[in-house]
């Protein structure tokens, strides 16, 4: 009888244990960074944030519930909600297109259109509002062409949602773009070979592709939306009880009344949602990576 020669077998690697990037996180080097982030962020932000809710609730709750009851704050926080909704809608829609622009074509002045839709991120809010004072106001650019049409953009709500619409452009945007480039044309041309039309295929295919993306750039528009302060203090005028915004309420109460009180307890509103908004984001971009 022949001898049977038993097959070699090579030993195969393990694959990577998921602990691994945990135990290299323990050694001296990491450990002494993660003390070092933990300290800058802790004097950076937690601390000040600590403080604050603290000298919200340290006068009582009742001082604190009727700084939130004032007409004043009430329509502060109408204001904003309206203002950041506005804008909120307008970024989804003008974002889900100017991201399909740049991630499906290709066309002269398209790096152009990209360095724009990131140009607020670089200008100061400041600026932005002193730019539509210049082209809006009622001695601006187009100012006479829309007051003549019946619409009042510098100290009104139009202008303030322009304002803001410009601040947190980028955001539906950035989020939107690298997942389209991702997943591709494949499933819209093949649609659009079977005789789908635009629409259909941007409800049934593009929109779901980027639902979740959507959401997370949606979630931090807002958050951007609610807090914006400079551009809105420019275009708003500021008038108090007319087109004063949470934020702009908070700075009023500390620069011209002096009333810390209040101020604390409108920024505790504001850092709740905000917090809020950063607990979805993460929420939403863990979904996605899973």
């Amino acid at each position: 009888m022949a001898d049977t020669v038993a097959p070699v077998t090579r030993p195969v690697p393990a694959p990577h244990s998921a602990r691994e990037p945990a135990r290299a996180a323990r050694t001296p080097g990491s450990l002494v960074l993660r003390g070092v982030a933990m300290v800058y962020v802790g004097l950076l932000v937690l601390l000040p944030v600590a403080v604050i809710l603290y000298r919200t609730f340290q006068p009582g709750l009742n001082v604190f519930f009727a700084a939130l009851d004032s007409p004043e704050a009430l329509h502060a926080f109408q204001m904003t909600g309206i203002v950041a909704l506005s804008a909120v809608v307008i970024n989804t829609v003008f974002g889900v297109a100017v991201a399909v622009l740049l991630a499906r074509y290709r066309f002269w002045g398209r790096r152009l259109l990209s360095a724009f839709v990131d140009l607020p991120v670089s200008v100061s809010p400041i600026v932005v509002g002193l730019a539509l004072v210049l082209v809006f106001g009622p001695t601006g650019w187009l100012g006479p062409f829309v007051e003549h049409h019946g619409v009042t953009m510098i100290g009104a709500k139009p202008g303030m949602i322009v304002a803001t619409v410009f601040v947190s452009l980028p955001l539906v945007v950035r989020a939107l773009v690298p997942v389209l480039e991702q997943s591709g044309m494949e499933q819209e041309q093949a649609a659009a070979s079977l005789g789908a039309s635009a629409v259909t295929r941007l409800r049934r295919i593009t929109l779901p592709t980027i639902r979740a993306a959507l959401t997370y750039g949606v979630v931090l528009s807002l958050a951007r939306c609610i807090g914006e302060y400079g551009a809105v203090l420019v275009v708003s005028n500021n008038i108090e009880g007319q087109t004063e915004t949470a934020p702009l309420r908070v700075g009023n109460l500390v620069e011209n009344e002096l009333n810390y009180n209040a101020a604390y307890a409108i920024t505790f509103v504001l850092i709740i949602v905000a917090f809020a908004a950063i607990l979805l984001s993460a929420w939403i971009r863990r979904r996605r990576r899973s």
